[in-house]
């Protein structure tokens, strides 16, 4: 059976404030920044280091800022490039575009533009499904895939996750709710920050404040949304894609933290996957970079380790 009765834990305490002065960890120094104009909108980009490239992409609730203690861990010997999702972040708000195969051609875009032919990918949560498109449309370009925390639209359980009563969020969009949130996004995503974590505390205040900001700019929630509305979409392309009998052939690690998606990670995989190794963030939640970061630095380190590019 399906450990779905441990996805996503409720927590209902609200995370206590951080000393002044706190911050959303930084990238290191020598990371720089760059608009990448592609596939119809501009993309904000984080990258440094040298060495084989690596992309990590984020997902809903947090951008591609998430992900500084992990580039500062693997630029010492990977090429690090971490591009804020279409509509997310410091990228461009389209008014479309937010299936995930349009999604992964951004990241082509973005790895092109870079002159990046291939890299590993390191996905969370909605970057789960981006990256998850470009490995089925682009897999010469994949060399090894980590996914963690959140399902993959049409792949494996996908229709009894989405009876989970916590997954509401899915369906919620369109313009009254976005009248609804306007000037409200703090209240709307600390409710995914605290049912979402093992212990909201650990989603600090400096990172909610933060996220809530980016989350305020204009046509950053109706992306958001978007994202969601194209769910459907997605499950379609990614049924099809199986349905031809296409499975990825690279080595795919799916991490789900222990108070959230946990095992269920490796059931989607093995379903569209051949070569899956399950892991799980001890103590964690669904945020993994908040609520367990050295755990999951390390598991991601480990694993692109034994299974360098070739």
């Amino acid at each position: 059976m399906l450990r779905l009765a441990t996805l996503f834990a409720a927590f209902g305490a609200l995370a206590l404030a951080v000393p002044a002065g706190a911050e959303v960890p930084p990238f290191p120094k020598d990371f720089k920044t760059r608009e990448i104009a592609t596939n119809g909108t501009t993309i904000h980009v984080r990258y440094g280091g040298k060495g084989p490239a690596v992309v990590l992409l984020h997902g809903y609730g947090e951008t591609g800022d998430m992900w500084a203690p992990l580039a500062a861990n693997l630029e010492k010997d990977h090429t690090v490039i971490v591009p804020d999702l279409r509509g997310l972040g410091l990228s461009a708000k389209p008014g479309g575009g937010f299936d995930k195969k349009t999604q992964a051609a951004d990241v082509a875009g973005v790895m092109d533009a870079l002159g990046v032919q291939r890299a590993d990918l390191v996905t969370h949560d909605i970057g789960n499904m981006v990256g998850f498109a470009f490995a089925e449309y682009d897999t010469a370009r994949v060399g090894s895939f980590v996914l963690i925390d959140a399902p993959v639209p049409g792949v494996g359980p996908w229709e009894e996750i989405l009876k989970n009563p916590l997954l509401w969020h899915f369906r919620f969009g369109g313009p009254d709710m976005e009248r609804l949130v306007k000037g409200r996004e703090r209240i709307y995503l600390d409710r995914f920050w605290n049912e979402f974590s093992a212990d909201p505390k650990h989603f600090d205040e400096a990172s909610r404040r933060h996220y809530a900001k980016l989350y305020a700019l204009p046509g950053a929630m109706h992306s958001g949304f978007s994202q969601f509305a194209a769910f459907d979409q997605d499950a379609i392309d990614n049924r099809a894609w199986l349905a031809a009998g296409h499975r990825l052939k690279m080595p795919v690690y799916a991490i789900g933290g222990e108070k959230s998606f946990g095992p269920t990670m490796a059931v989607v995989m093995r379903a569209a996957a051949d070569d899956v190794t399950e892991g799980i963030v001890p103590g964690s939640g669904h945020w993994i970079m908040e609520e367990n970061p050295s755990a999951t630095v390390q598991m991601v380190r480990a694993f692109l380790d034994a299974h360098p590019q070739g």
